[in-house]
């Protein structure tokens, strides 16, 4: 992508309004533009962001077994009536008549519908266990929405939701997800701790939240150090391996976690002081296992081997993509800008021209920009007149992974000079060399 054909709106100033970092960059780095209170417009590099961490929840989703459907926003009232939270929810749902005079919400969360369309469906064991995600756009009216998108009202949520014929069969798809999400956010780029969370307006009786560590965090979190090397589960994890996924889940749950509404100042004090870990932290995932809470009052039931009918054990599982554009900012920057993780970063290269119009310089840019083009390498081309250091201050901002800068001095040697942004080392080679370092193994997505 050529940056003079590129939507690219930089901003040399911090928006007032900004109070956290992701909010400050994103808003800077040209990725969003906010339309009112809590909601906000992803424009092309937020977007291509957003779309990559979507594409990794939903193939560790896949993975695990669940299914993707897609839910509308808009529901009906009458089915969170059944099941008895309409009026308990609170102001943060928002509710609409429709032009019938029809009482319907725009969905916080689906637990309710996703229960309905299972009923309709399902009917005995052996359809079971059954595990239905969607990625959609969910509404919550927060009294002070703030910090960007760490606390919007709009919001993109991947919620999963497994039926089961038991509590025992439940637990295992409990586990699964506890699995995916551990490697969902591995392959992000983060290092994830399981802690025990309350369960909150979802209901049930046990719940993770899955939090990392961020200088920036939005609240106090305490945990055991071993947690920080524990080893991921593989691409190979078996998830029909009962046993197995518990001895993981076993492992990750093994030590003190906990956020600082489940703290126990007493049992983290037994841990030797030299591996306690208090620190501030953001929650990227959550996950709940509530038995029968809806099943029970909206009378979605199976039959059971011995051809009884019972209602199903369920649980909800939850990832926000659009929140963790800004969580991973907040684990991953500098002074001068973002600093991508490399499975989530907009564009994998950018070539710097500078000296834009020099016959030299662009033809070296050219010849870079479309060897790597041709590669499947993601590139943005900054090609636009601007002086050297607005160059650099921009690729620092946006956080690409790699800068190819091209310029005439080094170029005269045959060279170009090629820094990546998390070490900030820079090499100089010839643009043979630079273009096949871009170009090797794992750059495809």
């Amino acid at each position: 992508m050529r940056l003079s054909r590129y939507f690219l709106p930089i901003l040399r100033e911090t928006p007032k309004e900004a109070e956290i970092v992701s909010h400050r960059l994103m808003l800077r780095a040209g990725m969003m533009r906010q339309e009112a209170a809590g909601i906000y417009a992803f424009l092309p590099l937020g977007l291509r962001v957003l779309k990559k961490i979507e594409q990794i929840v939903r193939e560790e989703q896949n993975r695990s077994g669940a299914i993707e459907i897609l839910m509308p926003t808009m529901q009906s009232a009458d089915l969170w009536r059944e099941s008895g939270r309409y009026d308990a929810y609170g102001k943060e749902m928002l509710r609409i008549k429709d032009r019938h005079e029809r009482d319907m919400l725009y969905g916080p969360t689906n637990e309710e519908m996703v229960t309905d369309i299972f009923r309709a469906y399902v009917r005995s064991y052996k359809d079971l266990p059954l595990n239905l995600y969607h990625i959609q756009w969910k509404f919550r009216d927060e009294v002070r929405p703030r910090f960007g998108l760490m606390r919007g009202r709009e919001f993109l949520m991947k919620d999963a939701y497994s039926f089961d014929v038991d509590q025992a069969s439940a637990r295992h798809s409990y586990n699964k997800m506890f699995v995916a999400y551990l490697r969902t956010f591995a392959r992000l780029g983060l290092r994830s701790i399981p802690m025990r969370a309350d369960t909150g307006p979802i209901g049930g009786d046990l719940s993770h939240e899955f939090i990392i560590l961020a200088s920036t965090g939005e609240s106090e979190v305490f945990c055991h150090k071993d947690y920080l090397d524990f080893a991921v589960p593989d691409a190979n994890v078996n998830f029909d391996d009962v046993a197995g996924i518990q001895t993981i889940v076993e492992k990750w749950t093994s030590l003190y976690a906990a956020t600082d509404e489940m703290h126990d100042t007493a049992v983290f004090q037994n841990i030797p002081v030299d591996r306690q870990v208090s620190a501030r932290g953001i929650e990227v995932g959550h996950i709940f296992y509530f038995g029968t809470k809806y099943s029970a009052p909206m009378k979605a039931v199976v039959a059971t081997p011995d051809g009884k009918e019972v209602p199903v054990h369920s649980g909800s599982y939850g990832i926000g993509p659009s929140r963790l554009v800004a969580a991973i900012i907040e684990a991953s920057h500098d002074e001068a800008g973002i600093i991508w993780p490399e499975p989530v970063a907009p564009f994998r290269a950018m070539v710097l021209n500078l000296k834009q119009g020099a016959a030299e310089t662009d033809a070296a840019s050219e010849q870079i920009y479309g060897a790597l083009s041709e590669l499947g390498v993601e590139t943005l081309y900054h090609d636009l007149d601007d002086r050297p250091g607005a160059k650099f201050a921009t690729a620092d901002l946006i956080g690409v992974p790699w800068q190819i800068m091209v310029g005439p001095r080094s170029l005269a040697e045959g060279k170009v000079e090629v820094k990546h942004r998390t070490s900030g080392e820079k090499e100089l080679m010839s643009v043979a060399a630079a273009i096949g370092r871009l170009g090797g193994a794992g750059t495809a997505r």
